[in-house]
């Protein structure tokens, strides 16, 4: 891929049948607008004048279509048309060839050339050779397209040279202070003529003139400076850049209020401690009606596990909600379990959330647990009237170095589940100190510059190989088009678009044949903010 603007993401969004800003298009129109009185003007020159006639304009002028308008327009009966390659014919030699082999001359000479002219004239045909890209002629080709032009009082054939305007000078030196070519100069757009261009464009492909705005129009043809292949270049950037401004401003929608990710763990853990700590009751039924030994042994002191018995003071609520006093909190708060009021121990909540020390500044780990004196009964005996609780010093609430009875073995389990809490923010900081191929160059560029963009690939290796073989100027960036990666050469680093575009110009052959065009930077940084 050489183009990424005609791509299928491109046409897709707008709904284009094909790229309204292409070279070549489907049903293409002539743009009537200034050059349709230089046509008319070639076609009056070329009967009533003698002269070679130079079409002259920058790169994107409009020389070609205008040079392809000629020859549609003129009677295919009445002229025969005789277009020569430039590239093809840098000195004389080339130039002679080309047209003795189109006029079916064999000797490819001047003077056979011009004979074969003149019994077409006499036929009533006329010959029209038509030179594209002329600045890049030799002194002897533009000496034999001289000579062609002013033929023999016989006949002669009719010169068209289409040219940048360096050629002028080449002449006036071959011509020595001779009349001997006519110039004619081709003038850019005005604002309005840039609207009707781009609207005859865009209608082509099956849009029109609404997808830009009056602003946008405006940009264009200052941007362009009314030239039309630098029209269609910059109409083609401004198109992108709202495509991709458009996708990246579609965000998910809010799904109302998101917890902190901190809160969501503490709450997880609650619920897994208290979920195992019902599964752990033993001994208890539905109407909570378990009865103990009415005098246990003075002696009888045990560890309380995790999730099993209750204080007293907490179990004659008459039938209250259960509920819970934290250590250095004077407001009970509701326990948020299934089943029976259990113990919350505040270290794994804390540890959970983030937090590894207790509210009085120590480690969780550290506080020693509540102790209850009772009796255990035997399996399958009810117990006997609620044992009585001994007094727990101030900081016995958050019990969390309990040593566990082998029934309550889970305990580990919760500290386990809380842990992912400092794993979450490692994933996203991972992420983002890989950056794409090439992006801290392109990041650091003034939006408003201008690179030339050479080739897409969805190899990287053919990326780095071309890169590597061009030269330090090159460089290549990683975007995503349509969920794979695909990786963009370009070239140098310009102020404005006409640097780049004269730039264009000195590639080499081989880079050039790809159609190499000018871009902003700021449409490359959207791409790779978009990319991330």
């Amino acid at each position: 891929m050489t183009s990424l603007h005609a791509d299928e993401a491109f046409l897709g969004h707008y709904q284009l049948s094909h790229d309204p800003f292409a070279t070549r298009v489907p049903g293409f129109k002539f743009f009537p607008a200034q050059r349709k009185p230089v046509l008319g003007q070639l076609h009056h020159l070329a009967r009533y004048s003698e002269l070679l006639l130079v079409v002259t304009g920058p790169q994107g002028s409009g020389k070609t279509l205008l040079r392809q308008a000629l020859v549609a327009s003129t009677n295919k009966q009445s002229v025969q048309s005789v277009v020569v390659s430039a590239r093809g014919a840098t000195d004389a030699a080339g130039v002679l060839r080309q047209v003795a082999q189109a006029l079916n001359v064999v000797q490819p000479e001047m003077r056979a050339i011009l004979s074969q002219v003149v019994q077409l004239a006499l036929t009533g045909q006329e010959v029209y050779l038509l030179v594209d890209d002329a600045e890049q002629l030799g002194e002897s080709a533009l000496e034999a397209l001289l000579g062609l032009a002013a033929g023999t009082p016989e006949g002669r054939p009719h010169v068209f040279l289409f040219g940048e305007s360096s050629l002028i000078d080449r002449l006036d030196q071959l011509s020595a202070e001779e009349e001997r070519f006519h110039v004619i100069e081709l003038q850019p757009y005005t604002e309005e003529e840039t609207r009707e261009y781009l609207a005859q464009r865009l209608d082509g492909a099956g849009q029109g003139i609404e997808l830009f705005t009056a602003d946008q129009i405006s940009d264009i043809h200052e941007h362009s400076s009314g030239w039309p292949g630098a029209i269609n270049q910059v109409a083609r950037d401004a198109m992108i850049e709202a495509m991709i401004a458009s996708r990246t401003a579609v965000k998910r929608p809010s799904m109302g209020f998101k917890m902190p990710k901190k809160h969501v763990l503490a709450l997880g853990a609650v619920v897994v401690v208290g979920i195992l700590a019902a599964w752990l009751m033993p001994g208890r039924n539905a109407n909570n009606t378990a009865t103990a030994p009415a005098t246990p042994p003075a002696n009888a002191q045990a560890q309380l596990p995790l999730g099993q018995g209750q204080p007293a003071a907490q179990q004659s609520n008459n039938g209250a909600g259960p509920a819970i006093e934290f250590a250095g909190n004077s407001q009970p708060m509701p326990l948020p379990l299934v089943g029976k009021s259990q113990p919350v121990m505040r270290g794994p909540l804390a540890e959970a959330a983030g937090g590894g020390d207790s509210d009085e500044g120590s480690p969780a780990g550290n506080l020693q647990p509540p102790t209850v004196t009772t009796t255990a009964p035997p399996v399958g005996v009810p117990a006997g009237p609620t044992p009585t609780v001994a007094p727990a010093p101030t900081r016995a609430a958050p019990v969390v170095a309990a040593k566990p009875t082998p029934a309550a073995k889970p305990a580990p389990v919760q500290v386990a589940t809380a842990k992912p809490a400092p794993k979450v923010a490692e994933k996203p900081v991972a992420a983002a100190a890989k950056p794409a191929a090439g992006g801290s160059w392109y990041s650091a560029q003034a939006p408003g510059n201008y690179v030339v963009q050479i080739l897409g690939t969805s190899s990287e290796t053919t990326a780095q190989t071309f890169v590597r073989e061009q030269g330090s100027e090159y460089r290549y960036f990683k975007k995503t088009l349509q969920g794979k990666p695909l990786y963009v050469v370009t070239y140098g680093s310009f102020s404005n678009h006409a640097a780049a575009t004269a730039a264009i110009k000195v590639l080499p052959a081989k880079v050039q044949a790809g159609k190499p065009w000018p871009r902003t930077v700021a449409s490359i940084q959207q791409e790779l903010a978009a990319s991330r």
